[in-house]
């Protein structure tokens, strides 16, 4: 099934939907709208039972350059931050794709600026093109994070590559964004969707009690810490229904 907004475009196949940034002629740059509809289709693929995992990418050149500041007008930016009519929907989009209950992919194809990046970085996993470029600029604007950046960087780099990345917002390639753990994988863009469907059809393949377990468990492992972390572990049951099929034959 397909469906298409004027910002977005939602492509349902199977137990996989795919949401792509759908305005190219502008680097697919996010705009108040957009993140509204994007919000709105991660919560309904999460709410539907027949839906397994969300991929997002982009339409043309980019994944996404990041805000769209036209969109805002002359609305003041106080203190370096883009306020509330993009902060609430990031962040509760963001908040979706981190801990909603299936497993989520950014697809990055290209260009991937700032907020977009924050988006990705929300991502369970995060595959890019190797020509990709990658950046958090708020620095360069005189903006600085809200949807995420300063907690979510540093976890999947560190907080001395955090640091280097945010303070001279230099741009990564897609090969080097893989080897420093930024992404989980990267391949040559013509075969992108090629590398994003072997691993969809990876994953797929395993329980999805066990999925939604990982996902729990890595939420808290990031946010909590090691002790909390394993407390959590070991007092925490999961609804998982299919370990009796899954090893017929091997006992």
């Amino acid at each position: 099934m397909n469906s298409n907004g004027s910002e977005i475009l939602v492509d349902v196949d199977g137990s996989v939907t795919t949401i792509t940034f759908n305005r190219p002629d502008a680097l697919n740059a996010l705009t108040p709208t957009m993140l509204v509809a994007l919000d709105q289709a991660v919560g309904i693929a999460i709410d539907d039972p027949t839906q397994r995992l969300v991929v997002l990418t982009g339409a043309g050149r980019a994944f996404s350059a990041g805000v769209d500041l036209k969109a805002l007008g002359d609305r003041a930016l106080t203190n370096g931050v883009v306020g509330d009519i993009l902060d609430v929907p990031a962040r509760a989009l963001t908040d979706k794709l981190s801990n909603g209950a299936i497993v989520t992919i950014a697809k990055v194809n290209g260009f991937c600026f700032t907020g977009a990046l924050e988006i990705a970085l929300a991502c369970d996993l995060m595959v890019v093109a190797d020509e990709a470029t990658l950046a958090d600029t708020h620095a360069k604007f005189g903006l600085r994070p809200t949807w995420g950046m300063s907690q979510r960087l540093p976890a999947a780099v560190g907080l001395t590559l955090a640091r280097e990345l945010s303070l001279t917002a230099r741009n990564v390639k897609g090969v080097e964004a893989a080897s420093i753990g930024l992404a989980c994988r990267s391949a040559p863009g013509d075969q992108l969707n090629a590398e994003v469907a072997g691993l969809v059809e990876q994953i797929l393949g395993n329980s999805d009690g066990s999925l939604a377990a990982y996902k729990d468990l890595y939420r808290v492992a990031e946010q909590h810490g090691l002790t909390d972390g394993l407390a959590y572990e070991a007092a925490t049951d999961y609804p998982i229904t299919d370990t009796d099929s899954r090893l017929d034959g091997f006992r």
